[in-house]
């Protein structure tokens, strides 16, 4: 094809624009609540992710409405991740959360993985607890369910229990962990350093390991049977297509 991408694997202009929002207008909008806020409308700003959530999970459907049944295979992923967020709170970092989100993004397409992570994180936090933290871990949640579901649309990650613990491990530990470490630092510290951020991931390794271990572990258990239930379900009722 002269060095084209075959059509299968090409960014639809949808995702380039749910990327300008999931990439662009959301660490803007939690760099906003940071700075001018000074996190005391955490609320707020965790809204306007949702909001900022829905326009381009939105564009997914484009000229036709979305079937009942699409949503709720988001929403009972979204209630998954949420209840085994809430199962495992006796052990701290060890939780399904990012496997379950990552197994959406490659099941249903980037914007649905970025769906399924912001609103776990949101949803699971009247449990755990709403603070300046929530906008930081919806991102998170959400960026790794959105780039799993674009490196697999690319074809740079496969459906195999392999392919999909190592992107779960390396996502987990470094964007996950290397982004919340450097909200922590801005929100426990008035003013940002380099050596205050070098110290936040050395305080925060054995946490991220613990999370990026969790991970690839309910990967290996929950990956196979989950998608190949997915696909069944999108195949019977033709539901969205990465």
């Amino acid at each position: 094809m002269q060095g084209n991408e075959p059509a299968s694997k090409r960014l639809s202009r949808r995702t380039l624009w749910a990327a300008i929002f999931i990439l662009v207008l959301i660490p803007a909008t939690i760099l906003l609540g940071v700075y001018v806020l000074n996190d005391r409308k955490y609320y707020f700003i965790s809204l306007l992710i949702v909001l900022y959530t829905m326009v381009p999970f939105a564009l997914v459907f484009e000229q036709r409405k979305p079937q009942a049944r699409e949503l709720i295979v988001i929403a009972v992923l979204t209630a998954i991740a949420v209840a085994g967020r809430g199962a495992f709170f006796m052990l701290p970092q060890f939780k399904p959360v990012v496997a379950i989100v990552i197994i959406a993004g490659v099941s249903l397409g980037a914007e649905a993985g970025f769906l399924v992570g912001a609103m776990t994180g949101f949803v699971s936090n009247f449990f755990f607890g709403q603070g300046p933290w929530t906008p930081w871990q919806m991102f998170c949640f959400g960026i790794i369910g959105f780039l799993a579901g674009i490196l697999f649309k690319k074809g740079w990650l496969r459906k195999s229990k392999l392919s999909l613990c190592i992107y779960g491990g390396l996502a987990t530990f470094v964007i996950y962990g290397g982004i919340i470490n450097v909200g922590s630092l801005l929100m426990f510290t008035p003013e940002f350093s380099w050596p205050a951020l070098l110290a936040t991931y050395i305080s925060g390794f054995w946490f991220d390991m613990v999370h990026a271990i969790s991970t690839v572990f309910f990967l290996f258990i929950i990956s196979r049977p989950m998608i190949e239930k997915l696909d069944r379900i999108k195949t019977k009722y033709g539901l969205i297509e990465p």
